[in-house]
C-alpha cells in the first residue's frame, strides 16, 4: 500500500446505525440471497429474502440466515417468529429471471399476508416441512430448524436461524451434462450496497485453480523484478505463486527460443515488454510458459 494512500479510519461506535449499515453491507458484498419461506403456528405462508445468509457445515448440512431486527422501532419480522413458532423453513435459491419478484416480496406486508400471491410466485408443497417452496426457484432446500440465537435485543440486532438441510430440489434444466449443477446455467444474483445487485453470469465468472491438492512456491520465491514489477498485478504475482514449481532451464531455453519472444530480447530486453507479454499469456492461460518468460535474464 502506498504511504501516500488516504484512509478513513471509523469508530463503529462512533457512527449512526444507518452510516454503520451502509458500509457494513456495501463492503460486505456481494451476498447470497436466502429467499425464505416459513409458516405460522395457524398455517399462515411467509415469503422473505435475506442477504445475511450463507452455508456453515456440509456434515450435518447447515444453512444459517439472519432476520434483523427492525432498526427504526425494533420490531421482529414474521420470519422470525413464524421460525420460533413452527421450526421449519425452505430456503429458496433466486436466479436473475426471479429477482424483481423476490424485491417486491420485500415489502413489508400486514399479518396474514401471502408474499407468494403478492409476488406471483408458485407455491408448491414441501416434502417433509410444512412451510412451501418457490416454483420458480433453481434449486430449494428444505430445512429443520436446529437453533435460533439472538446476537442482540436492540434496534438492527441478528438472529441467526440454524436451517439443516432435510430435502433438496433442483430443477434439471441447471444441470450440467454430468448431472452436476451449472454455474453459468444457474444465472445467479447477489446482494450489494443500497439498491444494487449483481449477478452471476457473462464476463463476471471466471476461474481460478484452487491450490488445495498442490502447493504453489508462493509469491516469495518469484525474481525480485518480477515481485516489483510495474506491469504485473497482484494477481498476475498470485496466479504464477500457485504453480508448484519454478521452472526448468531447460523450460526457459525453449520459451528464449519463441519468435515473438527473440524480437524482445533482440531490442536490448526490455523488461517491460516482456513483462507484458508474460501478462498476456497469463490471461491465455499459459501460466508455466509465463513464469518462464519472467526467468528469462535472471
Amino acid at each position: 500500500m502506498s504511504q501516500h494512500e488516504e484512509i478513513n479510519t471509523i469508530d463503529p461506535a462512533s457512527i449512526s446505525q444507518q452510516e454503520l449499515h451502509g458500509y457494513l453491507l456495501s463492503a460486505v458484498a456481494p451476498r447470497p440471497i436466502c429467499f425464505a419461506s416459513t409458516i405460522d403456528k395457524d398455517g399462515n405462508v411467509n415469503l422473505s429474502p435475506f442477504s445475511y445468509f450463507n452455508l456453515f457445515s456440509v456434515n450435518p448440512p447447515i444453512m444459517i440466515f439472519s432476520p434483523s431486527r427492525r432498526g427504526r422501532d425494533n420490531t421482529t419480522k414474521h420470519t422470525l417468529e413464524n421460525v420460533l413458532e413452527v421450526k421449519e423453513t425452505v430456503i429458496n435459491i433466486v436466479n436473475y429471471d426471479m429477482v424483481e419478484q423476490m424485491s417486491l416480496s420485500s415489502t413489508e406486508y400486514g399479518d396474514g399476508v401471502n408474499e407468494f400471491v403478492k409476488a406471483g410466485l408458485t407455491q408448491v408443497p414441501s416434502d417433509k416441512v410444512k412451510p412451501p417452496r418457490v416454483g420458480e426457484a433453481p434449486v430449494a432446500f428444505e430445512c429443520v430448524v436446529d437453533q435460533v440465537i439472538a446476537l442482540g435485543d436492540g434496534p438492527g440486532a441478528g438472529n441467526l436461524v440454524l436451517a439443516k438441510v432435510v430435502q433438496i430440489h433442483v430443477k434439471k434444466a441447471f444441470l450440467d451434462a454430468e448431472g452436476k449443477l451449472d454455474t453459468p446455467k444457474l444465472d445467479l444474483v447477489a446482494r450489494m450496497g443500497g439498491n444494487w445487485y449483481c449477478r452471476a453470469n457473462g464476463d463476471a465468472l471466471f476461474e481460478i485453480p484452487k491450490p488445495i491438492r498442490t502447493k504453489g512456491i508462493g509469491v516469495d520465491m518469484l525474481p525480485e523484478a518480477v515481485r516489483n514489477s510495474t506491469v504485473l498485478t497482484g494477481n498476475n504475482l498470485g496466479r504464477l505463486g500457485n504453480l508448484e514449481e519454478l521452472p526448468t532451464k531447460e523450460a526457459i531455453a525453449a520459451i528464449a527460443a519463441h519468435a515473438e519472444v527473440k524480437s524482445i530480447l533482440n531490442g536490448n530486453e526490455d523488461a517491460v515488454a516482456l513483462h507484458k507479454l508474460a501478462q498476456q499469456w497469463l490471461a491465455e492461460g499459459k501460466t508455466e510458459d509465463a513464469l518462464a518468460l519472467l526467468h528469462l535474464g535472471v
